[in-house]
């Protein structure tokens, strides 16, 4: 044939087939990846209200002006259009303003999230739960398709049994100072320490719940509720619990109580007791001593010097909130001058700690303390904003000064925001929800590192490891490519480490107590050797199934004959010569036995 036969291009054939042979180098289309962790809701521009800006929020994807609308609808056509592109330069710079532009969706836990925690570098998150485990994050070893925790830890779990005792984790803190040790608080009266790969560095010790006065327990009596860190001294931590007393650790020596302080409730019916709530130690102003800030659930609002002494406080505000409601959240500005407290009561207020008596401004905020009593305020790194969560979903952004919102924006709907966070270092602010989810927002131009770092990364191929049901967690000894003994038994690891089977516990007893456990079989129990190696290789074996009796009184005779011990005086050794007795006699001495028992 003269003409040439010309074969079609697949392009779909040529997509699946590969390029080459042997290892193929995967390369990360970074600008897709960050286009894919865009946020799908409009972000929040700025609408015209009269003569000034009102704050749009934005509600499943649209927009519901806090402004009314412009009521010069008469206006020309080209003014109109230049209030638009002001509008819009507006809406980008506001874009630009706040890292909410973006989001990676972590969900490594099982319950509502109750608190989180960065290290001064923004390279390890660790996070607590009402699951009562505590999960350990590394952005740097994270890519978009493996996001998971590399540890889980049970700080309150004594022994791994399904049995076993846990507690949900109220608080977790990375030393500010030196991120080496985290704070973990309990359901517990007992803090602990922890490394940051997970491992217990010391625990404080439990008071005597009998002693009436507080101040002579060497711990807190009942739960502890929250605690945090000193702003600059890095062996110094304070907690605060239900015992109506804030302590003061020295983690130096091993958590040893360096201070007590007991707030002494005026509440009608209180008896001079009530339930510290909430703890904050941030610096002063005009860089003098730190100041310690506490909120009880009777309403008041308490400050001491945070250096001592703190035999009295140096102010008190009694009805900073409604009596009996739980303020949950309460965080101190970076320079040290403004409070900012979210009450069980609806209210967000500003306090100066100059004028520790009244509140500078305060607003209604619909609260979640009664059913989330770890939700949080907090401030932004530069103390420019304020950010609190809401039943709805929602992560407001307020203004420290007049507390009305400059941002609203949803970020699990119908599921209650509990944990704030806004690293000063990565410029991205995590959020944890009641439905387990953590959330990190970020916005590429303005954040750093964290989760902008991991969306640049490459894609990991999925392995064998990767599925939970096929492996076991490191924490727990074995991992999935280690090396098992032939002669080892591999099922009862697995019935050990894996979920439990019917009728079983996780550690492998029977859930029926009636049925006896049976002991686990192990390689070496297998066979038991027969007889003649025991009797051979074990000395006085033999001595297992012989009368003890019976052997000493074989040797009677020959220790009469030929005495070792006593054949120096054999000779010179009188006879022992023993009493007749009759039978009435030992009749007699029987009966007179039986009357000194009775």
């Amino acid at each position: 044939m003269d003409d040439d036969f010309v074969v079609e291009e697949d392009d779909e054939l040529k997509s699946f087939l590969p390029n080459g042979f042997g290892k193929q180098d995967v390369k990360a289309n970074v600008a897709l990846q960050v286009e894919r962790s865009k946020r799908s809701t409009v972000q929040p521009t700025k609408v015209r209200d009269g003569g000034g800006y009102g704050v749009a929020r934005q509600e499943h994807g649209s927009f519901t002006a806090d402004s009314h609308e412009d009521k010069h609808d008469d206006q020309d056509t080209d003014d109109d259009d230049d209030d638009d592109d002001d509008e819009d330069e507006d809406g980008e710079d506001d874009e630009d303003e706040f890292p909410v532009s973006h989001e990676l969706v972590l969900k490594t836990h099982e319950r509502t999230i109750t608190s989180m925690t960065l290290d001064a570098s923004g390279s390890r998150l660790v996070t607590g739960s009402t699951d009562c485990t505590v999960k350990f994050h590394d952005f740097a070893s994270m890519t978009p398709t493996t996001l998971r925790a590399f540890k889980s830890v049970d700080p309150t779990a004594t022994k791994t049994s399904a049995s076993s005792e846990t507690h949900p984790i109220h608080h977790v803190e990375f030393n500010p100072v030196s991120p080496t040790s985290i704070l973990i608080v309990s359901a517990l009266p007992q803090v602990k320490l922890l490394s940051r790969d997970g491992e217990q560095i010391a625990e404080s010790v439990k008071g005597d719940m009998y002693l009436r006065d507080m101040h002579n327990t060497k711990g807190h009596i009942s739960e502890i509720t929250t605690g945090t860190w000193h702003p600059t001294n890095r062996d110094l931590c304070v907690t605060a619990g239900t015992d109506s007393t804030l302590r003061i650790w020295d983690c130096s020596v091993r958590m040893m109580q360096k201070d007590v302080i007991v707030h002494k409730s005026r509440a009608a019916g209180s008896a001079g007791r009530t339930r510290m709530t909430a703890v904050a130690w941030g610096a002063s102003p005009q860089g003098s001593s730190s100041n310690l800030i506490a909120a009880a659930l009777d309403g008041s609002l308490v400050m001491w010097g945070g250096n001592g002494p703190y035999n009295r406080p140096s102010a008190e505000i009694r009805d900073a909130h409604q009596r009996d409601t739980w303020t949950s959240g309460l965080d101190i500005s970076s320079d040290g001058r403004t409070v900012v407290t979210r009450g069980g009561d609806d209210t967000i207020k500003i306090w100066d700690t100059r004028k520790f008596k009244t509140p500078i401004s305060a607003v209604t905020h619909p609260s979640t303390s009664s059913q989330y009593p770890t939700t949080g305020i907090k401030y932004s790194p530069t103390s420019t904003s304020i950010i609190t969560g809401s039943d709805e979903g929602s992560l407001h952004i307020l203004n420290p000064a007049t507390l009305k919102s400059e941002l609203v924006t949803p970020v699990t709907p119908n599921s209650s925001l509990t944990a704030l966070l806004w690293h000063p270092k990565l410029n991205q602010i995590l959020t944890g929800s009641a439905n387990a989810e953590i959330h990190v927002l970020y916005n590429p131009s303005i954040s750093s590192r964290g989760a902008a770092t991991v969306m640049s990364r490459a894609p990991k191929r999925r392995h064998i490891d990767d599925d939970p049901n096929l492996t076991t967690d490191l924490s727990q000894g074995l991992s999935g490519d280690a090396i098992i003994a032939p002669n080892g038994n591999l099922s009862t690891h697995r019935q050990q480490h894996s979920k439990p089977l019917t009728g079983l516990t996780a550690s492998g007893r029977s859930r029926d107590p009636r049925r006896p456990h049976v002991p686990v079989t192990t390689p070496f129990a297998k066979s038991q050797p027969d007889e003649k190696h025991v009797r051979d290789n074990i000395p006085l074996s033999s001595m297992r199934d012989e009368d003890p009796r019976e052997a000493l009184l074989k040797y009677a005779d020959k220790a009469e004959k030929d005495p070792i011990f006593t054949g120096a005086w054999r000779k010179t050794q009188p006879k022992t010569i023993y009493a007749d007795i009759s039978d009435d006699e030992e009749e007699e001495g029987r009966e007179k036995k039986k009357a000194r028992q009775v």
